[in-house]
């Protein structure tokens, strides 16, 4: 949880995380848009998972794997198991050092993409590398075998 300023009123705010990774915070008070919290689909940073959409997930993740592996968590907000997985995805992501990138796409606001990767239970891993998806792993996993995972494609 970060504490933001609004740049309007001054306002103290607490920013969830991951809310602030689906929808744009704003302030509790004055109701102005806080700025992003960094990392946050900024594409220059990888310390944190950055949201994919049907629009952005070829330019995010296809062309993006050519220089290094991308982890994709298809997800959903009502899903509990994907909400157990979100904070090993963070630690990973964090971990990173820009070997890899996490994302992460919800699957309900983006039925293209799920579809067309035949995503049928969350959470699902997909990793993708040169622009193919070369591992998917179904279900809550313990993090070092996510890890070990994404090892092997570095």
């Amino acid at each position: 949880m970060a504490i933001q300023v609004c740049p309007k009123c001054g306002t103290k705010n607490r920013v969830d995380d991951h809310a602030a990774q689906v929808s744009q915070p704003v302030c509790g008070k004055c109701g102005a848009k806080l700025p992003e919290v960094s990392g946050n689909a900024s594409g220059t940073s990888f310390s944190k998972p950055q949201v994919v959409t049907d629009q952005t997930f070829a330019q995010e993740v296809i062309a993006a794997s050519s220089s290094s592996p991308v982890l994709v968590d298809a997800w959903a907000e009502w899903c509990g198991p994907c909400r157990m997985i979100a904070p090993v995805l963070d630690q990973l992501a964090a971990e990173s050092g820009g070997r890899y990138k996490i994302s992460k796409l919800n699957v309900d606001e983006n039925p293209h993409t799920s579809a067309q990767f035949g995503i049928r239970s969350i959470p699902t891993l997909l990793i993708f590398k040169n622009g193919n998806l070369v591992d998917q792993i179904v279900g809550v996993q313990p993090k070092q075998a996510i890890a070990a995972r994404l090892a092997v494609q570095l």
